[in-house]
């Protein structure tokens, strides 16, 4: 196994302040998925997939996965896509096609909330790259990926790409996700939220006619348990008056997803494990996380160990420090983007 650390390089580029890049104006689109089987069997006529792309289609492809809770377009951002799309950036739009798909059952793709749901089918992780897989064959008239990216759930559904459809990228790029099953601290806090949602008397079996309130103190209950970073929050709230203000913002601050959606968005990640199928991967991989990851702790081993049956495979660690922000730090590309740039320029 080979591992990249990068730490001076990656603490340098965290003191640059993240700056809106002169990329190309991004493009929306639908595509609409006739007949479409989940893993389970059941099947909808139609699934409207909802994407935004960024370069012109005769670029280099990329496809860019969001997290829980995301869509395509969260992804658009200065210390996202600011880092990556413009100008002689890792990604630069002049040179590559980016694709960020909203994933099945969220942002503006089909989800429960359009009319069916809780009568929804209860989709999962390999559905949602079943979907991705579809827009960008069948939709998009894409053959072959230069690069599948993402970010927590897309992270995730990255691995997932790898051992579903080897062959298909030349490189992998997990951030904040491990090829592992749901368990411990990680699975243990999304069940709590799932079931805050199916044991409040206000949800009514996914037939409520206001949205339930405890979806709300799930919500930010989860954020701040599994998300922000140790060292920043007492950064942030070094006084028991400033984390009940911070407390106070957080619970106060606009919350308008639909309950069903946010109950089957979390529920997705119950099966997930593509840990037997690691041998099936061949692209390079390049596992991007953070020493201070609520959710996925590097002190497990768990990710190392992971890593080591693959082909090619690398850990970037990014140091937990004031300006990390624990499971959220893979999500601002200054800490990373250098390192990337190397490691994809290197790969034929």
């Amino acid at each position: 196994m080979k591992r990249i650390l990068g730490v001076a390089l990656a603490m340098a580029i965290a003191a640059i302040p993240a700056l809106a890049a002169d990329y190309p104006k991004p493009v929306e689109g639908d595509y609409v998925a006739r007949d479409f089987r989940f893993h389970d069997g059941q099947t909808l006529p139609e699934v409207k997939l909802h994407y935004t792309t960024v370069g012109a289609p005769s670029g280099i492809p990329v496809l860019v996965l969001h997290g829980t809770a995301g869509s395509g377009a969260t992804m658009l951002n200065p210390g996202f896509a600011g880092e990556l799309f413009g100008p002689g950036q890792p990604l630069d739009a002049a040179k590559y096609y980016i694709i960020l798909p909203d994933a099945l059952g969220t942002g503006k793709s089909t989800r429960p909330s359009d009319g069916l749901r809780a009568k929804f089918p209860l989709y999962n992780y390999d559905d949602m790259v079943h979907a991705q897989y579809r827009l960008v064959t069948e939709g998009l008239g894409v053959k072959h990926l230069r690069l599948v990216i993402g970010n927590s759930m897309g992270g995730m559904q990255t691995w997932v790409w790898g051992v579903t459809h080897p062959g298909f990228m030349d490189a992998l790029v997990p951030m904040a996700a491990q090829p592992t099953e749901m368990s411990a601290r990680n699975w243990m806090m999304r069940r709590m939220i799932i079931d805050a949602v199916r044991n409040d008397p206000d949800w009514q079996g996914g037939n409520y006619t206001t949205q339930p309130k405890a979806v709300r103190v799930a919500n930010a209950f989860f954020g701040i348990a599994t998300n922000g970073g140790s060292i920043a929050y007492q950064v942030q709230a070094p006084t028991r008056e400033k984390a009940d203000a911070l407390l106070a913002e957080r619970l106060a601050a606009p919350f308008t997803m639909d309950a069903n959606d946010f109950l089957y968005q979390w529920e997705s990640s119950r099966d997930y494990n593509p840990a037997p199928k690691l041998a099936a991967l061949t692209a390079p991989v390049l596992a991007i996380n953070s020493a201070d990851d609520e959710r996925n702790p590097p002190e497990t081993g768990t990710l190392e160990r992971a890593i080591k049956t693959l082909r090619d495979g690398r850990i970037l660690l990014i140091p937990a420090s004031a300006e990390t922000r624990g499971h959220g730090t893979t999500a601002m590309a200054k800490f990373w983007k250098a390192d990337f740039a190397a490691w994809l320029a290197a790969i034929k």
